[in-house]
């Protein structure tokens, strides 16, 4: 066989492998599956490396850095194969980045952070933000929430919970108690006692709703076929509150939640009492610019909040939702169009979605 036949030949091998289109591609999901070798420089490399293209008659694959290795190849020091898929360091940066807030007294600045993980302060805020779906000062503040949440049940003040939680100030955390926790400390502490919650039930088309409005606003919109597990389930949200049944005034608040539900064009305009956390109050305001008769995917969601890959979290968020309707997690869809969970049941989204279609 001649030299140039030769090299066809190995041509010909390698570009019938499947696994060349992920080179061609620099395919970051083929990393890990296997790596490949470049005769003429002697360096292995990882599928998504951002050298130049290798001649086809030149490349060897391996179904590993060791086996690359004892084959007398070297890692290549551009895309670094031997050390572990750039997405799994990032995410390993990300979450080091996480351990130093938790651990810290006081947030650390972001130059801080950047540096204490080896990344410019720019490239560490867009990777947070991307791996997160929160910046570091969002996901400070969410953990700092937890921890005053969490003291306010372990210590015997709330002046030691609000010092343990990272406050340098009982004004500080004071002016932000509202948004923390939804009530005053004290009340919380207890349980919820001496929060008073008006709510009344009516019927829709949909079957049952309960509408359930604190001091703050509107705290839960439920639907289900039945009245009763509705109650039982605002009992259980609120074990220690005052629950009282709704007078005239609000028995009309119950009949604009019933009205938008049989016609959402018209828009819902109440005083929403939404106890999220950072992330799910970004969910949920992307939820709501989406136009009645149009609907989402997960993954379009994930996107317009700034955080493609945190799918999974928007669907937690989604799922989190207690307020039927008004947060509209009934126009979201999977990417293929078709419907998936609700809270209130798949055959009302279906319906909701029905009716919003209709001119």
């Amino acid at each position: 066989m001649t030299a140039t036949a030769k090299r066809r030949a190995l041509a010909a091998a390698t570009e019938s492998d499947p696994r060349w289109a992920a080179v061609l591609a620099r395919d970051a999901g083929a990393d890990g599956r296997f790596c490949y070798s470049v005769q003429s420089t002697g360096v292995y490399c990882r599928p998504s490396c951002a050298a130049r293209q290798a001649r086809p008659e030149n490349v060897r694959f391996h179904d590993s850095c060791a086996d690359a290795e004892r084959a007398g190849f070297r890692p290549c020091r551009r895309c670094k194969p031997d050390q572990p898929p750039l997405a799994q360091q990032h995410a390993q940066k990300v979450v080091a980045a996480c351990r130093l807030i938790d651990s810290a007294d006081t947030l650390p600045d972001l130059a801080t952070l950047a540096a204490a993980v080896g990344l410019s302060r720019y490239y560490f805020h867009r990777l947070f933000k991307l791996h997160t779906g929160l910046t570091p000062k969002a996901y400070a503040a969410a953990r700092r929430a937890e921890r005053v949440r969490n003291g306010l049940q372990q210590h015997d003040t709330v002046t030691a919970a609000i010092f343990d939680a990272g406050f340098n100030a009982n004004s500080r955390f004071y002016a932000q108690a509202d948004a923390v926790l939804g009530m005053t400390p004290g009340d919380y502490r207890a349980g919820g006692a001496r929060t008073v919650i008006r709510f009344a039930i009516g019927q829709c088309t949909l079957g049952a709703i309960l509408v359930a409005q604190s001091e703050r606003g509107v705290c839960a919109i439920s639907l289900g076929d039945d009245a009763e597990p509705l109650l039982h389930e605002l009992q259980d949200r609120f074990p220690r509150a005052e629950l009282i049944g709704g007078d005239a005034d609000f028995e009309r608040l119950v009949a604009t939640v019933v009205g938008f539900v049989e016609a959402p064009a018209l828009g819902l305009d109440l005083p929403l009492d939404v106890r999220g956390t950072a992330f799910q109050q970004r969910v949920w305001q992307a939820l709501r610019e989406i136009p009645p008769g149009e609907t989402a995917s997960y993954r379009d969601i994930a996107r317009r909040i700034g955080a493609p890959q945190a799918v999974r979290a928007v669907a937690g968020a989604c799922a989190a939702n207690v307020l039927a309707v008004a947060i509209p997690c009934h126009r979201v869809v999977r990417t293929d169009g078709s419907l998936s969970g609700y809270r209130w049941g798949v055959a009302r989204k279906q319906a909701l979605l029905a009716r919003e279609a209709k001119p």
